[in-house]
């Protein structure tokens, strides 16, 4: 029974046999828990757990819920310590949110469907109403927008008193509830506007993936009794679970370890350690050139705000 729980353990760590090992484990719980030893029982337990870790972190598709949700609803009804009924419960309960929340979105109206198939005669006008616009045409509606009350903001300024000036704060907040209102199909949030207005080039986006070059160099540990016993009580930073004996866990420069499986997907998007924000190098040439200027430009500051009105240095 261990080893082939081990070795479902590892297909789940695969999103590709995800699927087919939840089943499997399900069976399992099926038809081998009552049956099986207090250790076996418990090492069936603690996959049904890794297995919806996997879930919340990894594996968010619907259709990876669903099979969860068997998963979960056959555990329970096996498991007799409360603890772990009450916890395989709080599984049920976020499948049911996820696959709910799904479930629920309207899908496209008849209505819709129609008004998409219809066109138009030469000189007949459209009742329907706009297409949404594109975000990046949003933020350079918004920012134009910005510009003129800040204008108009330093004009009135100059012409009354400081009592009787309005606030320009208030104005660019008044401004953009006012404008993302008219938007239509634009929903206001704060990551859709981040969007929007990097595509209009007025603030960078975020920071690249790390090197793969890097990553691949990237020194892998086995988990040992002096090793566990040297970091204390240590867990990945990803999927929260503790570091056990015998399993393989991945150690950035800053020394912070995590699973491969979990580190992977992090550094194929951020170029910096989960924890710390240590950042490693990436491949995009254009943005370790600015971290060197801008390094530069630091140390040039400090420099400055360190001499002496003789001409002297002093070095901190």
């Amino acid at each position: 029974m261990e080893s082939v729980l081990s070795d479902l353990q590892r297909q789940l760590a695969r999103k590709q046999n995800f699927e087919k090992a939840v089943v499997s484990l399900t069976q399992i719980v099926i038809k081998d828990y009552d049956s099986a030893s207090p250790s076996d029982r418990n090492m069936i337990y603690k996959t049904v757990c890794r297995a919806a870790t996997l879930l919340k972190t990894r594996y968010t598709a619907v259709g990876f819920w669903m099979v969860g949700l068997r998963l979960f609803e056959e555990t329970l009804k096996v498991v007799t310590n409360p603890e772990e009924k009450e916890t395989v419960n709080s599984y049920i309960t976020k499948c049911h949110e996820i696959i709910g929340d799904l479930q629920q979105e309207p899908p496209a109206t008849q209505q819709q469907a129609e008004r998409g198939s219809r066109f138009l005669f030469e000189g007949q006008l459209t009742v329907d109403p706009e297409p949404p616009r594109p975000a990046w045409l949003v933020a350079q509606n918004l920012l134009s927008r910005m510009s003129e009350r800040h204008w108009q903001s330093n004009a009135t300024l100059g012409q009354t008193s400081t009592t009787e000036a309005p606030n320009s704060e208030q104005l660019v907040t008044n401004d953009i509830e006012e404008l993302l209102q008219q938007m239509t199909g634009f929903t206001g949030s704060t990551p859709g506007l981040e969007e929007a207005l990097q595509q209009a080039g007025v603030i960078p986006r975020g920071t690249p993936p790390a090197s793969k070059e890097v990553v691949a160099k990237l020194p892998v540990h086995d988990v040992t009794e002096p090793l566990l016993k040297q970091l204390g009580e240590v867990e990945c930073a990803v999927c929260k679970e503790q570091l056990t004996i015998g399993v393989k866990m991945q150690e950035m420069p800053c020394k912070h370890f995590f699973h491969p499986d979990c580190l992977k997907p992090w550094l194929d998007e951020h170029n910096s350690c989960p924890i710390c924000r240590y950042e490693l190098r990436t491949d995009d040439h254009d943005y370790e050139s600015k971290k060197e200027r801008d390094k530069e430009f630091e140390e040039e500051r400090k420099g400055a705000e360190n001499a002496l009105r003789g001409g002297e240095f002093m070095y901190i």
